[in-house]
């Protein structure tokens, strides 16, 4: 296997056994071989992990359905003689999957945890596939069932997060319209099976079982309206991914060497005449972990939204008699890059029915917006003097703001521009 290494990260070619490669380094960083990251990594981490939690929490307390679905299934699958771990505000011992597909689902629900964008020009890693901090109750079971503390399971937590972030800086999924949390899963099953004590061989079988037998495309994030499927892909995919490495664990084996398999979606999308489609950098020690460049979202929108939403806040700012009410307002037109127009400039979300349509709707984000900051600041009595943080508050609440289902009445526009 040709594999480079510096004191600070693993580099495993594309001539090599990528899985296998993976598996090696899970289990190394994980049994503190090698591995030293910085205290800024693991502040960060934390940071993220808190995020999540938090936006975990809320959905289950909202009651919304994906969450509430998924932990009354886990609630029913009680383990007895240890080897169980709980959801979120329950001590029963459940089965792993179970719990782990269940928390992951309420992390993911309203879609406002962390984000990374797969972008590294540094190494010449510039696929752009998408992702999110949706994984880390993965490393949480694993260190309960482990009976191991807080600074293992953050261990886990960083190293799940350098897996995905680099698979999403060096292939493209969405591309090829398969769901980005491939690459999630494929980091959960390494992590789940390095802080369970599986061998780096039992990773690469495992890891080749999600690949061979689990892949969701990206027909969950298509059509009029979006439904729960969306929300708890992540879930339902990493449930896939722990199922895969605990047989593999009991002795199941999957296929090997995954990345190089031709008839494998790598080789499939970007064929090759033997090699994986590209090398793979995990970083190990000191700063340069891929979290370090992900990023927090601040309220309920599509992360490509963000822009948009940050140049009307500083409209409004720079105008606020814009807040008298809609009459002052002609059009509004939102220029795109691919592939965000392809997400949320989509003319089918432009009448949102369900909360994840309209968080994935530019024309609906950019028009609540407005129209929330119009209501606060009649609501206030400030009209055009409305101050800058109260213009700020409209798009910053982690709440249900994306409703009710209405929209202004403004002729609005998205327009397509390529990268």
């Amino acid at each position: 296997m040709t594999t480079q290494a510096t004191t600070t990260s693993v580099t495993l070619s594309r001539d090599s056994n990528q899985a296998l490669g993976i598996g090696e380094f899970a289990v190394d960083f994980m049994d503190g071989s090698i591995g030293e990251p910085d205290e800024a990594v693991l502040d960060r981490t934390l940071m993220f992990f808190t995020d999540s939690m938090i936006c975990g929490l809320s959905a289950i307390a909202l009651g919304t359905n994906a969450p509430t679905v998924l932990r009354e299934e886990a609630l029913s699958y009680e383990t007895s003689g240890g080897g169980g771990v709980p959801i979120f505000g329950s001590n029963k011992p459940l089965a792993p999957e179970k719990a782990i597909v269940a928390n992951c689902a309420a992390v993911r629900e309203w879609d406002s945890n962390g984000t990374n964008f797969g972008y590294n020009p540094k190494l010449g890693h510039t696929a752009g596939e998408f992702g999110h901090n949706d994984f880390y109750p993965v490393a949480v079971a694993a260190a309960q069932l482990a009976n191991q503390d807080g600074a293992y399971a953050l261990r886990g937590m960083v190293l799940l997060d350098e897996i995905r972030g680099r698979l999403a800086e060096v292939f493209s999924l969405k591309t090829y319209k398969i769901d980005h949390v491939v690459h999630g899963a494929i980091a959960s099953a390494a992590t789940y099976g390095a802080m369970r004590g599986a061998t780096a061989e039992q990773i690469e079988s495992a890891i080749g079982m999600t690949v061979a037998h689990y892949i969701p495309w990206r027909a969950i994030r298509a059509g009029n309206q979006l439904s729960d499927s969306k929300g708890a892909s992540a879930a339902i995919t990493t449930e896939a991914a722990i199922l895969s490495m605990q047989r593999s664990m009991r002795g199941f084996v999957g296929p090997g060497d995954i990345f190089r398999n031709p008839e494998a979606i790598w080789r499939q999308f970007e064929p090759t005449d033997g090699d994986s489609p590209f090398d793979l950098v995990l970083s190990h020690s000191d700063g340069d972990f891929a979290v370090m460049g992900m990023h927090f979202k601040l309220g309920l929108y599509e992360h490509q939204s963000a822009g948009a939403l940050q140049g009307l806040i500083d409209l409004i700012q720079r105008n606020p008699q814009l807040l008298d009410g809609p009459q002052n307002i002609k059009s509004i037109k939102v220029i795109a890059y691919e592939p965000a127009f392809g997400i949320i400039g989509d003319p089918a979300k432009r009448d949102p029915q369900t909360r994840q349509s309209a968080d994935h709707s530019m024309v609906y984000i950019i028009a609540t917006v407005l129209r929330k900051a119009m209501q606060l600041a009649q609501d206030s009595g400030a009209g055009a003097a409305a101050p800058p943080s109260l213009i700020r508050m409209t798009a910053i609440g982690r709440s249900s703001s994306l409703c009710p289902m209405t929209t202004t009445s403004r002729r609005s526009s998205i327009t397509r521009r390529g990268l």
